[in-house]
Parts: C-alpha cells; structure tokens; sequence
C-alpha cells in the first residue's frame, strides 16, 4: 500500500473517532431555516440593546438618588430604582439565553453540514482508492503500454495521474472539514457555558428580587412610613458606623504597618482579573474609569463618609444584582452577613479569597455569595451578586486587597483572615494595598 493511501485512510480513521454519532446538543428550539435563525438572533440582539440601554438609565437614576439627602423618600426611590433594573436585568438574561440557543441551533446546521461534507468526501476517496488499488501494482510505463494505440496510453497514464491528484485534493478538504468541524464543536461548548451562565443569573437575580421587596418592605414597617422615625434610625446608624469605621481603621492601620513588600507579587496590570466585567483601570491612583467610583487610601468620600478617613479599597457602582467574579485562583476563606451583627454598619455580605500570589482578596456589600469556604476557584469564576447590604449608599461593590501575610490567622473559631470585632461580629481584615496596583 502507498504512502498517500495510509495516509487517506489514517485520515478517515480519525475523523469518524473525533465526529462520533451526529451530533444534537443543544437544539432546544422548533427546526428553522437558517436565515430564520440568522433572524431570531438580529431581533434578540437589538432586543438586548435596548434593555442595556434601559438598564443604564436606571443606573444614572440611581446615581441621582444617591446624591441627595439621605431621606427615607430617597432610600425607598432606590430600592424601587434597583427593582426596577434587576427586573430589566433578568429580562436581559432571559433574551440572552434565547439568543443563545438560537447561535447552538446554528452551529447544529453548520455541524450537520459539515458531517454531509464528510460522506460525500469519503465516498470520494472510496472511489478513487479502489481505482488506485487497481493499478497499484503498475508503473506509468506498464498501464502506457497496455492500450492498443499511443494516444489511448496517453489517456490512461494521464487519468491515473488525475486519480491521484484528485485524492490529494480530497485529502486536503478532509483535513479542514476535521479542523472546522473541531472549531464548531468548540464554539458549541462556550455557547453551552454562555447558556449556563445567563440561566445561572436568572435564577439567583430572582432570589435577589424577592430578598429585596423584603427589605422594601421591613423598611416602610419599621420606620411605620414616618420620617421622623426614620431619621431616628439613621442618627443611632450614623454612631455605630463611626464606632465600626474607627475599630476597623485603627486594626487595618496596624497591618499596613506590616505590609513587606519582597513577599508581594511586582506591581503591574494583570496580576488580578477584574471582579466585574469593564473596562480595566490604569495604574494610577485615581478611580478613573468607568463603574469605579471611589478610590483607594484618603478619599474625598473618607474623610467625611468613613469616619475613619480612609478607604481600603476600591468602589465600582454597579447595578444590583451584577455578577462578581473571582479575581484569580484559590481558596476562599470565609463568607458572611454582617448585617446579622450590625445592619448597615460594615462590609455587609462578603467573601474573602486566598490566592497563591500573597494576595487575598474581599468582596463586599455583596447581595449573594455563592461560594463557601474551603472552596476552590478559579479566575473569572462568579463567586456572588453586587447588593448594598452593610454600610453602602447604594449598590456597588467593595473591592480591597490585603496581603496575606498580614492577615490575622486561624483560630479555633474563626478561619484565617477573620477576626472578632467590637463592634460587628466576625470583621475581615489585613494589611490593605491599593488595588488599582494589580488590576
């Protein structure tokens, strides 16, 4: 057997091996024609421009709201503001998932198509192998001299030469319908993962909702829908704010002292993903991009708003109920709810990471966490939903980075990184870096 026949064959073998049966995944709408589909995912598409549009709206609202006087007008005008976008929100997920199917029905056709190809190519080669085994025993030579005439061996010696020039070709073409049909079924996989992540938020945003009309709700009942009651509450709010931001600076103050930098990772952009999807931040000192809101170290904000004069980290205002993402791999220390111990007095629902690099990371004012500790993830893993629980004007994420040395260590209560306050039950803490560093 030739060379170029072994070859063909080879290539055969291994292209039913990675093809196996046809293929079916994901086909969750009703058969379509392709331009039918083509048009299912333009309307979704202009369907999701316009909720995002929606979406923004709402977020400009609420930054409006969030610059008047503290009221209760003003807190009930936000809950109904952040209402009103997580509805947009799951909508979003809800057209983002038909999109999404629509694109896996898609790449179905493409898939079947290229399974088509496949026969009709390999019945090709079949042919032309056959013809090749035919003669394989004969040089040009021998099939010239076989024909009666000149111009008969001619003919002959050239179709064998054509034989074989075509069955390169056709072993060329099953290469790269190998190649495609590998790449359909990648893009099929993040399709499949897309899906699982816009589902996973529908879920979880519904959960989110219903968690807020509660708190919509004990809020008009408690204050009895009075101002007066209301502003009673925010001045007895205000002095156990101040209680809680002086205990946490004077501790984080302490630990900074410890920072050492030759077991930090070098400054530099990358070293951490970004907790939320957007645009990455420059290495500055300013929050000068969009979604972040307040910077790291002695803000404006701090010196009248933290009570303790000092942010150890950064702020991104983000609509409620955005996904949070892990910002690199490795353990997740702890979770919690502050507000169990001090409602609106901390970091609210949080998580804390250990990673490998000497870094740890919190994640605060969170809605939902969905991770617990011990567990192991990943970069760009979603570990919970931006909220305003704790000590939050409105939602946004808290994002702060500590080095892990200089957090506090496990004790037979609490797990590294966490220790008892004063004044708000189990508080994370570390010595603080400015998180725009490794961004």
């Amino acid at each position: 057997m030739t060379d170029l026949l072994k070859k063909t064959l080879s290539i055969i073998s291994t292209l039913i091996i990675i093809m196996g049966p046809s293929n079916s995944l994901g086909a969750t709408t009703a058969p379509q024609t392709r331009e039918e589909l083509e048009q299912q995912i333009k309307d979704r598409s202009k369907q999701l421009e316009t909720l995002n549009q929606a979406i923004q709206t709402t977020q400009n609202t609420l930054k409006n709201v969030q610059g008047q006087k503290t009221t209760l007008q003003k807190e009930v005008k936000t809950l109904d503001t952040s209402l009103k976008q997580l509805d947009l929100s799951i909508q979003s997920d809800r057209v983002n998932a038909q999109k999404i199917n629509y694109q896996i029905d898609s790449i179905d056709m493409d898939i079947e198509d290229i399974e088509a190809s496949v026969i009709r190519k390999n019945s090709s080669i079949s042919d032309l192998f056959r013809e090749l085994q035919r003669n394989q025993d004969k040089n040009t030579l021998m099939i010239f001299l076989e024909n009666k005439t000149i111009s008969e061996g001619l003919l002959a010696t050239k179709s064998l030469e054509d034989i074989r020039s075509q069955l390169a070709v056709d072993i060329q073409s099953l290469k790269e319908l190998k190649d495609q049909y590998r790449q359909k079924m990648e893009d099929l996989g993040v399709k499949h993962k897309e899906l699982v992540y816009h589902e996973e938020n529908l879920k979880n945003r519904k959960q989110i909702t219903e968690e807020t009309k509660q708190e919509r709700a004990t809020l008009l009942s408690q204050t009895k829908e009075k101002e007066s009651v209301y502003q009673k509450q925010l001045s007895d709010l205000q002095k156990l704010q101040q209680d809680i931001a002086n205990e946490v600076e004077s501790m984080d103050a302490q630990l900074r002292s410890k920072v050492d930098p030759k077991f930090l990772p070098p400054l530099s952009s990358g070293v951490l993903g970004m907790p939320i999807k957007g645009t990455m931040p420059s290495q500055t000192s300013k929050c000068d991009v969009e979604n972040c809101t307040q910077a790291y170290g002695a803000t404006a904000f701090a010196a009248y708003g933290y009570k303790g004069k000092w942010h150890n980290g950064i702020d991104f205002g983000i609509p409620l109920g955005t996904p949070l993402f892990a910002a690199e791999a490795g353990t997740v220390l702890a979770t919690g709810d502050q507000d169990k111990f001090c409602y609106k007095g901390a970091y609210g629902k949080f998580v804390l990471i250990k990673h490998e690099n000497n870094l740890t990371t919190l994640y605060g004012h969170l809605s939902k966490y969905i991770v617990s500790p011990g567990q192991k993830v990943e970069r760009g893993q979603v570990i919970g939903y931006s909220g305003k629980t704790g000590y939050a004007t409105g939602p946004h994420l808290h994002f702060s980075v500590f080095a892990t040395a200089t957090i506090p260590p496990a004790t037979g209560k609490y797990p590294e990184g966490i220790s008892p306050s004063k004044s708000c039950g189990p508080m994370p803490y570390g010595g603080d870096l400015n998180p725009l560093g490794y961004l």
